[in-house]
């Protein structure tokens, strides 16, 4: 039991240290809350669903000796350059469609929040969830952790099918880190909105464009550099 303490505590911790590290995935997450007129506090929770749901995924894949497949320098400069084009292509919708005034123009009236058929730009992909997939598979870094401090991790606390409890421990611990820190993330954001006017929102959502297109670009070129 003890053992199974010290893996989901140190797991969560070193989940909640990376979490908090600026990237894809958090952008995303403060633009989709912005996005939503209800409920936007539970975004993060969504959007960590989905990153946990590949992240299981992937952990079974690595059991199964999937990691050797990508630590190839040829698998990780192809996931970099078309994760990098996905993060410019969303990048650039949010600058067209903040260009358009496609976005809210009374954030305060809940009325119009709950009529308002606005279109969406790509970056607010409908459903959270997938937008937590896409955009964790669209990081070649969030592979490689998997594939280095990930799996060294796994192979330390012998975390295998076999060893299911520490398995559960270890997987647990690692979302629930993710978990607390993407919920006072999308909590804050969404407390916060209805004090936002149409000028400061689409600052905001400018902003984040240039966030994500500077991540496209890093992706798209690291990959050679290293």
């Amino acid at each position: 039991m003890n053992n199974l303490i010290i893996i989901f505590s140190l797991s969560l911790v070193v989940a909640l240290t990376g979490a908090i590290v600026p990237g894809p995935l958090l952008t995303y997450t403060i633009v989709k809350t912005l996005d939503t007129k209800r409920r936007g506090f539970l975004v993060g929770v969504w959007v960590i669903g989905g990153h946990a749901l590949l992240e299981s995924v992937l952990i079974v894949c690595i059991l199964l000796g999937f990691s050797t497949f990508l630590k190839n320098t040829l698998v990780i400069k192809l996931i970099g350059v078309l994760g990098g084009l996905f993060l410019l292509y969303l990048g650039t919708r949010i600058i067209i469609d903040v260009a358009r005034r496609k976005v809210p123009r009374e954030l305060n009236e809940e009325k119009n929040a709950a009529g308002n058929n606005t279109s969406r730009s790509a970056m607010h992909l409908s459903n959270p969830i997938l937008g937590g997939v896409l955009i964790s598979m669209s990081n070649p870094y969030w592979w490689i952790w998997w594939t280095t401090v990930g799996f060294g991790f796994m192979l330390k606390y012998r975390i295998s099918f076999g060893n299911w409890p520490a398995l559960l421990s270890f997987l647990v611990g690692h979302e629930m880190g993710d978990l607390l820190w993407y919920f006072l993330i999308s909590t804050l954001i969404f407390m916060g909105r209805n004090r936002i006017n149409e000028k400061i929102y689409s600052l905001l959502l400018l902003f984040c464009s240039v966030v994500i297109i500077g991540f496209g670009v890093f992706l798209c070129t690291s990959a050679f550099f290293h």
